[in-house]
């Protein structure tokens, strides 16, 4: 009896973990959050869950060859300034998933500055919706998803193996 509900307790803590995850078209869409201090490139300590669930996902999909780790800002500032903080953020997003296992050449890294809002940045809520951290796939079995350029048309950051 002991182990029976030792494996249901396991059991359901796999299931449970493994809903923590979806994907909408290419996207993979998780409900914990990737944060950052105001202003930086530094993750806050909460983003770590986001981050297992994200490595979790390319330990179950071993076929997606390609993860694009998008960040996206609000157009509050300078435009210049943005960019290049999104394109920070995104690096150290797959740095953080590569010190926790994930395979360098799995992951690229762009930014995109507040080039593609999905909300009004003229209302508060919509600020905080347009910063955003978006998980693409972006390369099946080595072949970019439905001819797509990899980077998604956005500035990739750098090299995250040579990190």
């Amino acid at each position: 009896m002991k182990y029976c509900l030792l494996f249901l307790f396991t059991f359901l803590n796999i299931a449970a973990f493994a809903q923590d995850y979806k994907l909408e078209g290419n996207e993979v869409k998780i409900e914990k959050p990737v944060l950052f201090e105001s202003g930086l490139a530094k993750l806050k300590p909460e983003s770590t869950a986001a981050l297992e669930i994200i490595k979790k996902y390319l330990d179950d999909k071993s076929y997606i060859s390609l993860l694009r780790v998008e960040c996206h800002t609000d157009n509050g500032g300078n435009e210049n300034n943005n960019q290049l903080l999104s394109e920070k953020r995104a690096m150290t997003v797959c740095t953080a998933l590569v010190k926790m296992g994930v395979d360098c050449k799995r992951l690229i890294a762009v930014g995109f500055g507040s080039t593609k809002p999905v909300a009004d940045n003229g209302t508060a809520e919509g600020k905080v919706a347009n910063r955003r951290i978006s998980f693409i796939n972006a390369a099946l079995r080595s072949r970019p998803i439905g001819g797509m350029p990899v980077d998604g048309g956005g500035k990739v950051a750098g090299d995250i193996c040579a990190q």
